[in-house]
C-alpha cells in the first residue's frame, strides 16, 4: 500500500468552522474533526485516529492556542489529543484517556489493513495501532462554558453511545457539535459501554435543542429539522443500529 501524500483534508463550513477529515481511512474509523476559530483561542472538537500529526497540519490553519475537546474516548476521536497541552473531556471517561488500551478505546476489530486505502507513513502497521495516553487537563461537565474570546460554546452531557459522551452548542449561531451522540448515518449503541436506554433519553433532549446546523462525529452536516427527524427515528426504533455509516458525502 502506498504512503499518502496528504493525510488530512479540510472544508470551510462558514462562521470560522472548518471540517477536517482523514480520507484514507474508512468512514467508520475516521471521525469528523471540527476546528472552531475564536479571537483568543480555538476549539478543536475531536482529533482523529492519531496516525500522523494533526497539530502540524493545524499550524497551517491557525497560530492561536488550541483547546482540544474530546466528545468521547473512542480511538477515532482522540488519537491526536496527546499533541495538545489542554485537553477537555467529561470526567466519566477521564480514566480511559489516562490509561488507554485496545479494549477500552474500542479498537479491537475496527483497525485492520482494509481500514486504509493508503498508509499515513512508511512502516505503519495497522495491527499494531494504539492511541497514546492523553490525560484530561480540563474536566468538563454539563453546563460548563468554553469561551474563545468572541464566541462561547456550552457543554452538554449526552450519554448513550458512551457514558461520558458530550457535545457543545453555540447558542448564538445554533451550531451543534455532538460527536457520536447524533449524526447523519447509522448510530452505534452496541459498543461495550453503550447504554441504549440512555441513548433514547439523549435523543429526546437533543430534539428540543435550538439547532440550526448539526456537525456530527461522522457523516455530512445537516440542518436542525433533519436532526429532529434522526432523533425521532431513533426513539421510534426505525433507525438501523450497529451498522457502518454510509460512505462520506463530500461537503
Amino acid at each position: 500500500m502506498e504512503v499518502a501524500q496528504t493525510w488530512f483534508r479540510k472544508a470551510e463550513m462558514g462562521d470560522g468552522v472548518t471540517l477536517i477529515w482523514e480520507p484514507h481511512a474508512h468512514p467508520t474509523t475516521a471521525c469528523n474533526i471540527w476546528h472552531i476559530a475564536g479571537r483568543d483561542r480555538d476549539l478543536l472538537v475531536d482529533s482523529g485516529m492519531g496516525v500522523t500529526s494533526l497539530r502540524t497540519y493545524l499550524a497551517g490553519i491557525t497560530d492561536r492556542p488550541i483547546l482540544a475537546l474530546g466528545t468521547h474516548s473512542h480511538f477515532d476521536h482522540v488519537g491526536c489529543h496527546h499533541e495538545f497541552p489542554r485537553r477537555l473531556m467529561h470526567t466519566a471517561e477521564a480514566a480511559i484517556m489516562a490509561a488507554p488500551s485496545r479494549d477500552n478505546m474500542a479498537i479491537e476489530g475496527w483497525v485492520r489493513a482494509d481500514t486504509f486505502t493508503a498508509l499515513p507513513n512508511e512502516g505503519f502497521e495497522p495491527e499494531s495501532y494504539m492511541v497514546k495516553a492523553a490525560p484530561v487537563t480540563d474536566p468538563v461537565e454539563e453546563g460548563d462554558v468554553i469561551d474563545l474570546g468572541d464566541r462561547v460554546l456550552r457543554v452538554l452531557h449526552l450519554p448513550g453511545h458512551s457514558p461520558g459522551s458530550i457535545g457543545v452548542l453555540e447558542d448564538a449561531t445554533g451550531r451543534f457539535f455532538p460527536g457520536d451522540a447524533i449524526f447523519e448515518g447509522h448510530l452505534h449503541d452496541d459498543v461495550y459501554h453503550s447504554v441504549p436506554e440512555d441513548f433514547v433519553l439523549t435523543m429526546a433532549r437533543i430534539r428540543e435543542l435550538p439547532v440550526t446546523a448539526l456537525h456530527g462525529g461522522h457523516g455530512r452536516s445537516v440542518d436542525g429539522a433533519r436532526m429532529v427527524e434522526i432523533a425521532n427515528d431513533y426513539i421510534a426504533g426505525r433507525r438501523e443500529r450497529g451498522c457502518p455509516v454510509a460512505r462520506r458525502i463530500a461537503p
